[in-house]
């Protein structure tokens, strides 16, 4: 392929497009930049698997440390298991990319985008969404594109397309925006709880810009003279599905019109249909019967057909009777309930809640600045997380089993999503000090779990005690689209996803939203139809967050016993050293003899933890008293630590020693220390002389009365 570049630009901000330069033998490859950030984007194809009835795509994101000039830690200097970032952003590549492949295409299809450069500028995660899709089209793969996504920011009252790191830290927008030629295809945002309509606005605003990028491809195509491919679909032998359809469409129908049946009555039912009408039929007819044949030469052809009917007759009576499989109007929200405090306060805090028959258990941990998260394997700017959210999906959950392994791109999606709709309510460092954990365990699935998970993590973070600016909840939208024909749906189960055409969580306060996350099945919609979802999720949200204020309505002025306590003092950065002391030991030592753990950061503050709180107030003293400046004149009462014939030691402060020549001990002539201190007696003394060295010269010469009096009250307060 020639070599030809593009460029495209928004707002000053250029995108530049390069092709038939690197990765010659992938399928199709492009170099996409904007600042000195580039992402090299692949797309390659293979010939299908016997037996596959699934679009096998793979769509893996790469980083390397040498993109911004570094090597990596550890012993093996190299990449090791991708940070959390990486797996995110392989999902946000493959969310708005998977729906735009024809559902009948079984070939192996693979997506690598490997960010080769970076700045601190330029996000690449949205360069690469973008890049999937020139790759595709390049490697000319079928496909409902061209596909582009942008990142929309707002600072002030001002959107911008694709800010900087910088510019998205200082807003309180960061919202990305994938879409296709037919409509916004994904969306995924994190808000400082803004209006409903300030975030559909900005929705509107990202997707004129991805149209521009849209038209930019087209372009490019038509520069190299590649058209868009439309392979014909196989040909379908209809006989075993009208055969299906002719023994199951009524039993099928019956049960899903039967809304007093819960999930698990409802799926043994339809599976007894699928096995006395369906296979016992088939199993009856003769072995070289054209249905039976085809029937075992593709053993999920049943299941396919079945689920696909199951789904038309769902879909239907959506659309007919504005009813669903389980009675609810389709804005109705499940039944609600809500517990706290369920676990032993061991657990610092903790929150039960139930939405149908979706079940999550959050846990919340405090713990101190030394447990925040290193990113320092990490290409981005932020070096550090000191909220953590972690979601676990069991099997048990669905009642099913399998091994359990460690989480995959759902758990951490998922997580990441409930993290982001909390993020924003959560207290400053300088506020609250504490490194947060929550961790939520789904129990039971039904739809809708990363909304639930939120809201049980608002009740877990309120019963710990965190002080949360307000409580935040959240709601999964769904939707059924045949033709021109549209039914939006609040609070779906896993029917209702599992063959419904959207996927719309939606989370916030009761002043704006906080998160959102939408997914499609289909190329595409149209803003207006977003535009009610987030409108009809409001209610839905509201109507949650009323339940769980019922329960608790603010957070405990009491953390549990168990939680540790923090102090955070501030010292002048140079004494850090004395703190620590040669190789730690003095660090070690105040550890030791207080039971206390800390923390100390480069600009001096320290953080001092202990679950009983005189520990941590003991370690502060310690401390305080080894970094205090003193000056000559002060007075302290102190008690001697040692004696030496010249004189004794005093220890003023914790921490802190001063000498007391013999000349110094009594105002007249003194034989032997001794006759005067000795080991452990309360002694006042004052400061006569810092020396060069900085070693403290003391005297219990020339005390006044009352300076004496203000040392005893001083000490007895430490």
């Amino acid at each position: 392929m020639v070599e030809l570049d593009k460029s495209i630009s928004f707002d000053g901000r250029d995108i530049r497009l390069k092709v038939g330069l690197l990765a010659p033998q992938a399928g199709g490859s492009v170099l996409i930049q904007s600042g000195d950030t580039a992402v090299l984007v692949t797309a390659t194809r293979s010939g299908g698997r016997e037996g596959i009835d699934f679009l096998p795509l793979m769509v893996d994101y790469e980083e390397r440390l040498y993109a911004a000039g570094r090597i990596p830690g550890g012993f093996l200097r190299r990449e090791g298991r991708p940070p959390e970032k990486v797996t995110l952003t392989g999902r946000l590549i493959d969310r708005p990319l998977r729906p735009l492949f024809p559902s009948w295409l079984r070939d192996d299809i693979q997506v690598v985008a490997t960010t080769l450069s970076m700045d601190e500028q330029v996000p690449p995660d949205v360069l690469a969404v973008t890049g999937a899709s020139i790759a595709v089209l390049l490697a000319k793969i079928p496909f409902q594109g061209p596909m582009a996504a942008v990142r929309v920011g707002l600072v002030g009252d001002d959107f911008i397309i694709n800010p900087t790191y910088a510019e998205i830290e200082a807003g309180d927008l960061d919202l990305v925006v994938a879409g296709s030629p037919d409509g916004v295809i994904m969306v995924e945002a994190g808000a400082n709880q803004l209006p409903e309509q300030d975030v559909i606005e900005a929705i509107d605003f990202g997707y004129e810009a991805v149209r521009d990028l849209i038209e930019a491809q087209r372009e490019l195509m038509a520069a190299l003279g590649i058209e868009l491919v439309q392979e014909t679909p196989p040909e379908v032998d209809s006989t075993l599905e009208n055969f299906i359809r002719d023994r199951a469409t009524a039993q099928i129908k019956e049960v899903l019109s039967k809304f007093e049946l819960d999930k698990n009555s409802r799926d043994a039912l339809l599976d007894q249909i699928k096995e006395t009408q369906v296979l016992a039929a088939i199993a009856q007819l003769p072995e070289d019967d054209p249905i039976r044949v085809a029937s075992a030469a593709n053993s999920k052809t049943v299941s396919n057909v079945f689920k696909e009917i199951t789904k038309k007759l769902m879909r239907r009576q959506i659309l007919e009777d504005s009813v669903r499989v389980d009675g609810r109007k389709l804005d109705e929200v499940r039944p609600v309930s809500c517990r706290v405090g369920l676990l032993p306060n061991r657990v610092h805090g903790s929150g039960l809640f139930n939405r149908g028959l979706t079940q999550v258990l959050s846990v919340c941990t405090l713990g101190t600045p030394g447990d925040a998260q290193d990113l320092a394997d990490d290409l981005h700017p932020e070096d550090e997380k000191r909220y953590l959210h972690h979601y676990n999906f069991p099997p048990y959950s669905v009642g099913e089993t399998k091994p359990m392994r460690a989480p995959g791109r759902r758990e951490i999606g998922h997580g990441a999503l409930a993290a982001r709709a909390l993020v924003p309510v959560l207290p400053s460092k300088e506020e609250f000090p504490y490194v947060i954990r929550v961790v939520s365990e789904i129990l039971s699935s039904n739809g809708s779990t990363s909304m639930g998970s939120v809201c049980g993590s608002t009740l877990a973070l309120m019963d710990a005690g965190v002080p949360i600016a307000k409580p935040v909840s959240g709601a999964a939208m769904g939707l059924i689209k045949e033709g021109e024909e549209v039914r939006i749906l609040t609070d779906i189960q896993g029917i209702e996803d599992f063959l419904g055409d959207m996927d719309f969580k939606v989370a916030g306060t009761d002043t704006g939203i906080t998160a959102l996350q939408m997914d499609m099945k289909i190329s595409g919609l149209p803003l207006n139809i977003i535009a009610k979802a987030v409108e009809q999720a409001k209610g839905a949200r509201l109507h949650i967050l009323e339940k769980m204020l019922a329960t608790i309505d603010q957070p405990r002025t009491e953390m549990s016993p168990y939680a540790p306590r923090l102090l955070t003092i501030k010292i002048e950065p140079e004494l850090i050293g004395m703190v620590i002391g040669p190789g730690g030991k003095m660090i070690k030592s105040i550890t030791e003899e207080t039971g206390a753990k800390i923390d100390i950061e480069d600009d001096g503050t320290i953080t001092i933890s202990a679950v009983d709180g005189e520990k941590a107030k003991k370690a502060r003293n310690i401390i305080q008293g080894m970094t205090r400046r003193l000056n000559e004149g002060d007075v302290y009462a102190g008690r001697v630590t040692r004696i030496i014939p010249i004189g004794a030691f005093v220890e003023v402060l914790p921490g802190k020693e001063g000498m007391i020549h013999i000349s110094q001990l009594a105002d007249y002539r003194v034989g032997r220390v001794e006759d005067e201190v000795a080991v452990g007696d309360e002694v006042i003394v004052k400061v006569r002389e810092i020396d060069s060295k900085g070693r403290i010269n003391l005297t219990r010469l020339g005390i006044h009365p009352d300076e004496a009096a203000a040392a005893r009250e001083a000490a007895a307060s430490r």
